[in-house]
């Protein structure tokens, strides 16, 4: 049975409701990527989470090399839990580092990820956009691989997609192209690129995070909340009587503070008094934080809380609200 070369389901010709449906089998790409690469349409797909745990599980028979893709912008406070289905080799590749202030120092941003309890043997830090470090990261990959196979693993829409995509194009004859998408679940099961006769990336679908605010918004807003070029910080000082309000999303309570926002600047970020009504309708967290700690609104970005405080915060039912060690 022949694989959809975009997302890896399986295609089928019979049932056009169905994944996989294509009109002609002699076709490389199912419909849905078909028509996400050329007219931007997407069609959700709903996924449980064990299907790819399974396929964890199923990396875990071998010692095979894992590289594990982590959007820097955007790290699942349950990253952990890949330790608990694979024990390979991690060889540990930090995304998107375009996005985030050029300020920032590599090596303290490598330093954080000492904190997880994952398998890592190694890591290093790329865009797959700018190219940086990718010449790096192909020597790794042939460097600690145990076999001509290598799985590449993370969270959805973390950038592995794009990331082979690039390594197919810097060092590989082969013309396959990995459909990829900002919205969750765009490859649908593990594809198997040869980039050469000594290396088979094995690309597998994107574990599913709950509390991810993509999983909650519309597709215009999600145009507007993830970032496509270097973030400009926002910092404010904070007095009793104010609040900030992040568009629509987010409502942020807090007193006598410094506070510095990572977020999309395409966000539209207003402080206000807190006589305002504004976005109390909804869901309402408190957190108490330590000095210098990230406050994380799951897949919208992070503000960092310069002095110990107890904050309110007002955020969508369902995403995931957290604190953290500073990241930057």
């Amino acid at each position: 049975m022949y694989k959809c070369m975009g997302c890896g389901v399986q295609l089928q010709n019979t049932n056009k409701e169905e994944l996989g449906y294509t009109v002609n089998l002699d076709n490389n790409l199912c419909e849905r990527c078909f028509r996400i690469r050329n007219y931007n349409e997407y069609k959700f797909v709903v996924k449980d989470n064990q299907d790819y745990i399974n396929i964890l599980k199923n990396i875990d028979t071998t010692k095979d090399l894992v590289v594990l893709v982590v959007d820097l912008f955007n790290i699942s406070k349950s990253l952990e839990d890949i330790s608990k289905y694979v024990n390979n080799n991690i060889l540990l590749v930090l995304t998107k580092r375009d996005i985030l202030p050029l300020s920032c120092y590599d090596k303290k941003i490598k330093e954080y990820f000492n904190n997880y309890n994952l398998n890592i043997i190694d890591s290093i830090i790329i865009s797959s956009k700018k190219n940086y470090n990718l010449d790096l990261l192909y020597e790794k990959i042939n460097n600690y691989k145990t076999s001509s196979k290598v799985y590449v693993v993370g969270y959805t829409n973390s950038g592995k997609s794009t990331m082979i995509n690039k390594i197919l194009y810097n060092y590989s004859n082969n013309d396959t192209i990995i459909t990829t998408s900002n919205l969750p679940s765009t490859t649908i099961d593990s594809i198997e690129i040869k980039v050469n006769d000594q290396l088979t990336l094995i690309d597998t679908p994107g574990l599913l995070d709950n509390g991810d605010i993509i999983n909650f918004i519309d597709g215009d807003t999600l145009k507007r909340i993830i970032p496509t070029k270097e973030i400009k910080p926002i910092t404010y000082q904070i007095k009793s009587n104010q609040t900030i309000l992040i568009d629509n999303l987010v409502r942020l309570d807090i007193d006598d503070n410094n506070i510095t926002i990572y977020m999309s600047n395409k966000l539209d970020i207003n402080r206000l008094y807190k006589e305002s009504n504004s976005l109390l309708d909804l869901e309402k967290q408190e957190l108490e934080v330590d000095n210098d700690t990230d406050i994380v609104i799951q897949g919208l970005g992070f503000i960092n809380i310069k002095k110990k405080s107890k904050i309110v915060l007002y955020t969508i039912k369902g995403v995931s609200v957290f604190a953290r060690k500073n990241l930057i």
